[in-house]
């Protein structure tokens, strides 16, 4: 039971439209994936990205793929050396602190598929090395300990964005030091006093956050792979600049294929009383910790909700959403005790999902019943190949859900029903949970009141 390879599409940032997905390897895939910057807390939007990329490993892998799948852990950058100031604590207590919230939530998450998780202070070492190479070709400079990338040098800087160079000036994370133009952009920052500092062929420093993901997405999945992804939000001026040092240093594409998922918007109200709808960021102060979330929803929940929305679209948070996702659910939890009672099968438990061939012994109402939930799979691997519609795919399990529940009633089950008739029921139950794992759902049982 497995999908068929090569029909799946994927929109690609860099080329504004779907395309076929071929890997660079045959049968092997590499992504990498924007983590956070250990400073605060993990909110909501942050669980957005691991879920999506969990569940596109997943279905990668189960199309045949030996998937690697890196999500980065920004662990030195100025957001956080100013709060770990501000909290009069060494920056590296800090990130390890936060770091353990997110691994934390992503186990509740349901996230067990990730293969690296990288650290940028693990790979100073790699992240010298790019600056060098970029500084050996001209294509960085140095001013007083700081390193730039010039922008100029870039073959087609802003492909990626489609702006123009002169709308580049919010090119740095940082104030503008004593680059030749506002968007040149730092690769390497002098360390003032306190500063984490590592040495460098340029004084004592630490690196800028760009090539930080740059060197990490190159050393573990090569100088060219096939899947970047990332909130819409680092798409400028943060992938951008990734793309401009990456291809000018090694004169290769760096990724094939960019995914940007839409960001989490959150309903806030203003002092007029009025409702706004904004970003939900730590910067605006209107976030809702995933951890406080995690307390109030089983992660399965909040995985179901993040899920049914396509990953381009916005995430509009609220409770609303969230009890839509438990009833979504619960729909599933109660069909599998149903035919846990009436059939003796548990469901989350391995058995026979059901075939083309299980239609042979059972009648006409068998053979229709069969033809139904093998349609419905196959509109679920059809939603998946379209650039990963997680919605459409839920929408296609409710489907199956639906045809379970119909022949059930018709073949009267609960009350006894024939052999044939429950067998059938139990298969078509096993192969549910089957697919719903390819989302990661189902993946234990769940007791529904």
């Amino acid at each position: 039971e497995t999908a068929t390879p090569m029909t799946l599409r994927i929109y690609n940032t860099l080329t504004k439209e779907k395309e076929l997905f071929e890997p660079l390897s045959p049968g092997k895939v590499g992504i990498y994936l924007c983590g956070p910057t250990v400073y605060k807390p993990s909110h909501i939007g942050h669980a957005v990205g691991p879920i999506i990329f969990d569940v596109i490993k997943r279905y990668l892998t189960h199309k045949g793929y030996a998937v690697t799948l890196a999500i980065n852990i920004t662990d030195v950058e100025d957001k956080l050396i100013a709060e770990a100031a501000a909290q009069g604590r060494p920056m590296d207590e800090l990130a390890r602190e936060v770091e353990a919230g997110y691994m934390a939530s992503m186990d509740a998450l349901g996230i067990r598929n990730v293969d690296h998780f990288p650290h940028a202070t693990e790979y100073i070492a790699e992240i010298i090395a790019l600056v060098t190479r970029l500084v050996d070709a001209g294509a960085a400079y140095e001013v007083d300990g700081d390193v730039y990338f010039d922008h100029t040098r870039a073959r087609d800087y802003g492909k990626l964005s489609g702006r123009q160079v002169d709308e580049a000036r919010t090119g740095t994370r940082d104030l503008l030091g004593s680059s030749r133009h506002p968007a040149d952009f730092v690769v390497w920052k002098a360390s003032k006093a306190g500063e984490p500092a590592w040495d460098s062929p340029w004084g004592k420093g630490r690196p800028g956050w760009h090539i930080e993901c740059s060197a990490m997405s190159m050393a573990l999945l090569g100088e060219t792979f096939d899947i970047h992804g990332g909130g819409l939000d680092l798409l400028f001026p943060h992938h951008e600049n990734e793309i401009a040092q990456s291809e000018t240093a090694t004169g290769k594409p760096f990724a094939r294929i960019w995914m940007h998922n839409g960001l989490t918007r959150i309903k806030t109200k203003a002092a007029s009383g009025e409702w706004k709808d904004e970003k939900m960021s730590k910067s605006l102060g209107n976030i809702r910790e995933l951890n406080d979330v995690l307390e109030t929803y089983p992660g399965e929940t909040i995985r179901a909700f993040v899920l049914s929305t396509h990953y381009r679209r916005p995430l509009e948070f609220n409770d609303e959403q969230l009890l839509n996702a438990a009833k979504s659910l619960e729909t599933f939890y109660r069909l599998f005790e149903r035919i846990a009672r009436a059939t003796g099968q548990d469901v989350y438990a391995d058995g026979k999902p059901i075939e083309q061939d299980d239609s042979q012994a059972s009648g006409q109402e068998g053979e229709d019943f069969v033809k139904d939930v093998l349609g419905h799979r196959q509109r679920f691997y059809e939603a998946m190949d379209d650039d990963f519609n997680t919605a459409g795919a839920i929408a296609a399990l409710h489907g199956g859900a639906g045809a379970i529940n119909r022949f059930m009633d018709a073949a009267e089950i609960d009350a006894g029903g024939s052999d044939e008739a429950k067998a059938l029921a139990a298969a078509a139950g096993l192969s549910l949970v089957g697919t719903g794992r390819l989302l990661g759902l189902f993946e234990a049982p769940v007791q529904v009141d």
